[in-house]
């Protein structure tokens, strides 16, 4: 089995696309000016998303005010439509529909958009921190990397789990060919010496406390052992032993490559730790976000940006 570096894990997103979208969402923050409240308006948001049509986006804003309703908050406290005037060039200047969305509003949108996309998963972070400097930022992404490659990696596993008792009915399968996978990947150093080298508490997985990397290198390794399985149609716990003990020494080798080893590398912080942590902060997000208050007098939102007055019709 032939492997590449590209083949193994999607490369973390770049310091210098997380530089260009912090910048680019800076810049167009605005603040009402009576209250002070931050907002962006959804059409700019739109393009750094990288949704080409109106309609598209316009059913993310609708999937997310169903989220803020939902979630027990008054979407009109968040999602403010308003028209603005649309510069089309040598034409004259037609009202277009938009809305002034809240911190809130923005991470709901973000959350029901699609992740696939590099901006909408950098939105997806910008938008949960209350402090949005940069290097705040970078971390949370790493942490949000690390929790979606520990959720993948419990799904292959679950899946490889369902796959072995199928084939050889055997409870306890799953355990001892893991077990062998992990020997082989981490160059003959077993499970329970693993753990031990990462202080990992008893009745906790070892998992939970390696580095987004091994992490995504296990993943990856019952995915394969997945497909093989049923592709080959490997029926004995020997056959599916040596297909996952191959498919793990192919890692390493990769992994190899490039100077690393992963019984090496040092412990990574507890992923409950992160995800209580991550949760906490989505939980608050609601509460830490002042509400857009919608005209009352003229019908203008007076707001600025960039040290300059701008006005929108609600």
């Amino acid at each position: 089995m032939a492997l590449n570096r590209k083949t193994l894990i999607a490369q973390p997103m770049k310091r210098e696309l997380i530089s260009k979208l912090h910048s680019t969402l800076e810049h167009l923050v605005l603040k009402e000016s009576s209250t002070g409240t931050e907002f962006w308006l959804a059409r700019d948001l739109q393009k750094v998303l990288g949704y080409v049509r109106w309609a598209n986006f316009e059913n993310v804003i609708r999937k997310a005010i169903v989220s803020c309703e939902l979630a027990g908050y008054a979407a009109e406290d968040h999602f403010l439509p308003v028209d603005k005037l649309n510069d089309v060039g040598t034409r004259p200047a037609r009202k277009v529909c938009d809305y002034a969305l809240t911190r809130y509003a923005c991470y709901l949108i973000a959350q029901n958009a699609d992740s696939s996309k590099d901006p909408v998963a950098f939105a997806q972070t910008y938008f949960a921190v209350q402090t949005r400097r940069q290097e705040m930022i970078e971390r949370r992404l790493a942490d949000s990397e690390r929790l979606n490659a520990r959720r993948k990696l419990s799904q292959s596993e679950k899946v490889l789990s369902g796959l072995i008792y199928e084939h050889v009915d055997d409870e306890r399968g799953f355990s001892r060919i893991r077990t062998k996978g992990d020997q082989a990947l981490f160059g003959g150093v077993t499970t329970r010496q693993m753990k031990k080298r990462l202080r990992v508490p008893k009745g906790r997985a070892m998992a939970d406390f390696l580095p987004t990397i091994t992490i995504k290198a296990k993943d990856f390794a019952n995915e394969i052992s997945n497909f093989n399985i049923n592709r080959d149609y490997l029926h004995t716990e020997a056959q599916i032993a040596r297909e996952h003990i191959k498919n793990n020494r192919e890692i390493r080798k990769l992994l190899g490559r490039r100077k690393i080893k992963p019984e090496d590398l040092p412990p990574a912080e507890d992923v409950k730790k992160i995800e209580r942590r991550l949760s906490s902060e989505e939980k608050t997000l609601p509460d830490e976000t002042k509400r857009i208050a919608p005209p009352v007098n003229d019908r203008q939102l007076i707001f600025d940006q960039v040290g300059t007055k701008s006005e929108a019709r609600e």
